[in-house]
């Protein structure tokens, strides 16, 4: 019987930004037999969550990455024997990922060659010294030098998990100490082993010390992109929010005729999410720079409308933005059919990296939890972010054709508009908020 082809797994390259990825879940065991393009293993990046499918039909033989441990895009992370007579070739986990993760390609001997501390110490020299774009920000932020942080990828470089590690076991994060001084001593025992992780694990955490009744958890590598983006936005603009009440009737009557008939012709849900993203379109093609950003000392506006919806994940612990393309070429069915299609493929993890990519103006939408009021924080390098409230029945006043005033029962809902004051000014963001407004009351099926 003819020998299996072993197959090499790599972390996927998830955009051009990303340059590591994170193995959070293996989802064959090794031994067990998986088919081509079948779901292999999930990971994280800072952009998206997904599956990576199988590269080739066989069995998995080897996981070189273990569950947790973050990479750079190209390293092999398991091996598959492809074909017939597939077999096993590593029945077990190994231990210590450091020296698999850090030189995956190399021949049978390597394993020699690697537990040479000299030509480790050479190659850490020539490799410690490049870091990743995101790697560089974090150290920038915290006022870290990065030679003083041990680094678990190849050939000791420092990743993005070596460097939250670091912050979070409160070691020093003073600027780099000149070449001509000693180190400072909490430093010595760090630097004097990069490669292991150990020393760092050594000073206690402060998120460990735990009072009776608390409990602990590592934030996810979601999440933690999460904190960062949220804090640089706030870091980088100036945000100011301005609500508007709007009168749903209309909208109410019309979603209440419509439904039924996009459900049962067309397969889609006709949420009021849909409506009002589409009403929100209209209007910002009317007030460009709501949809617009300032890139150095320019303002940038386009001509199309990439709207990004915010979608909660993991009961609210997590959330992606996948972004609907060429918005204002959308009519309502073509808006409702994007919203669903991005939604179930943003909580079943199928999204690709150019779904969460380009968005131009972000619509999120915590009415759907019962909330009546927000002010959300703008998704750089974005202007503005528009919160979606609650529709709640309200006591109101209304006007009958001969001026008199009367108090009816409407559907309310409140509108939040985020933006940038550094761009939009309140007599720019609250005529667009009055056109949305406008749009919504007096709803024109014919436009739409």
């Amino acid at each position: 019987m003819a020998a299996g082809t072993a197959v090499e797994v790599v972390m996927p390259q998830m955009g051009v930004s990303v340059s590591e990825g994170t193995v959070t879940q293996w989802l064959k065991a090794i031994g067990e037999t998986v088919a081509p393009d079948e779901p292999l293993l999930e990971i994280s990046t800072d952009k998206v969550d997904t599956e990576v499918p199988s590269p080739a039909g066989g069995v998995l033989s080897e996981i070189l990455v273990a569950e947790g441990e973050t990479v750079e895009v190209g390293t092999v992370i398991g091996t598959l024997q492809a074909g017939e007579g597939a077999a096993v070739a590593a029945p077990a986990v190994p231990t210590d990922p450091e020296p698999t993760v850090a030189a995956p390609n190399e021949p049978p001997a390597a394993p020699a060659v690697e537990a040479t501390p000299a030509a480790k110490a050479g190659t850490d020299d020539e490799r410690r010294s490049f870091v990743s774009p995101v790697v560089a920000r974090i150290a920038a932020e915290h006022s870290i030098n990065v030679s003083t942080v041990p680094g678990t990828g190849r050939g000791g470089r420092v990743t993005k998990k070596d460097i939250l590690a670091f912050i979070e076991s409160g070691a020093p994060t003073a600027p780099a100490t000149p070449a001509s001084a000693p180190p400072p001593a909490a430093a010595t025992p760090v630097a004097a082993t990069p490669d292991a992780p150990k020393p760092v694990q050594k000073s206690p955490e402060p998120a460990q010390e735990l009072a009776p009744g608390e409990h602990s958890e590592r934030l996810s590598v979601m999440r933690r992109a999460i904190s960062e983006h949220m804090r640089h936005s706030l870091e980088v603009s100036a945000p100011v929010t301005t609500a508007f009440e709007i009168d749903m009737s209309r909208v109410v009557a019309i979603r209440e005729r419509l439904k039924g008939e996009y459900a049962e012709q067309h397969g889609v849900r006709l949420t009021y999410l849909a409506l009002i993203t589409r009403a929100a379109v209209d209007a910002v093609t009317q007030w460009p720079w709501i949809n617009g950003e300032i890139r150095g000392n320019q303002i940038i506006t386009r001509s199309y409308i990439n709207v990004g919806i915010a979608v909660a994940l993991d009961d609210g612990k997590g959330l992606i933005v996948p972004v609907i393309k060429n918005a204002e070429e959308k009519n309502l069915l073509g808006i409702a059919r994007a919203i669903d299609d991005l939604a179930d493929r943003a909580r079943n993890k199928k999204l690709s990296p150019d779904d969460v990519q380009g968005g131009t103006f972000t619509i999120t939408n915590p009415g759907g939890f019962g909330a009546i009021f927000g002010t959300p924080i703008i998704n750089q390098p974005q202007s503005a972010i528009l919160d979606v409230e609650a529709i709640v029945k309200r006591p109101w006043v209304v006007n009958d054709e001969n001026g008199n005033d009367s108090i009816a029962i409407k559907p309310m809902m409140n509108l939040c508009l985020t933006y940038d004051h550094r761009l939009i000014d309140g007599a720019y963001a609250a005529p667009f908020m009055r056109d949305l407004r406008t749009n919504l009351e007096t709803w024109d099926e014919s436009r739409y």
